[in-house]
């Protein structure tokens, strides 16, 4: 074949189709959050992406690095929003609280994704042979519950919480809060309902934040 024919056997394949990670990471991480980590397949990852699995196995070695990389995901598009509420100085700590929560609920009950945290999600339905992925869960737990801790702890070294406040216990108490809204909104809480509690919650905030005293 000479140069003028190859090149436009070359034309008439097209160009091949580009790998486009983000994409396919947001179609895994509603597979994972939707069937949970053992209830989704590598067949159902290639299916739902569009990719190959050696395509899939070439990014992310195996299922387990998919979903690795879902948790990274969840946490730069949805976590890390409601986050931001707890690193805006100029706002009380009762109006910080309250905005971390009202926006975890809207990102609970959007009704564009399933219902409830990923994390807690998925971390509910692991059985002991997935022990690696349920410790990276129970990590990721723990962060939240840090950046609880530590918006606390910067307002109460400010002044703005009493010193005697138990702090590390209201944090424990501020997740477990939100486990509960995750599996309400699992099970098909409205954005309202979860509205409510945190109203219930903002009533109790005088009380709750001398907690130990």
């Amino acid at each position: 074949m000479n140069t003028e024919q190859d090149a436009g056997t070359r034309k008439g394949r097209g160009r091949p189709k580009t790998f486009d990670r983000d994409a396919a990471l947001d179609k895994a991480l509603e597979l994972f959050w939707r069937h949970g980590y053992e209830g989704t397949s590598l067949s159902d990852l290639v299916e739902a992406t569009g990719a190959k699995a050696p395509t899939l196995y070439a990014e992310f070695t195996n299922k387990e690095g998919m979903f690795r990389a879902a948790v990274d995901r969840y946490t730069e598009k949805f976590a890390s929003q409601s986050e931001a509420a707890l690193v805006c100085p100029e706002t009380s700590v009762a109006g910080g609280i309250e905005k971390y929560f009202r926006s975890t609920a809207a990102c609970f009950t959007d009704g564009k994704k399933p219902g409830g945290c990923f994390f807690i999600c998925t971390s509910s339905t692991l059985s002991a042979d997935s022990a690696e992925v349920a410790e990276m869960l129970r990590n990721r737990h723990s962060n939240q519950e840090q950046h609880l801790l530590t918006f606390l702890q910067t307002r109460q070294a400010a002044g703005e919480l009493d010193a005697q406040t138990d702090v590390a216990a209201l944090a424990a108490y501020l997740c477990c809060l939100l486990q509960g809204m995750s599996v309400r909104a699992r099970e098909g809480a409205t954005h309202a309902e979860l509205d409510a509690l945190i109203d219930t919650l903002m009533l109790q905030w005088p009380v709750l934040s001398t907690l130990g005293i």
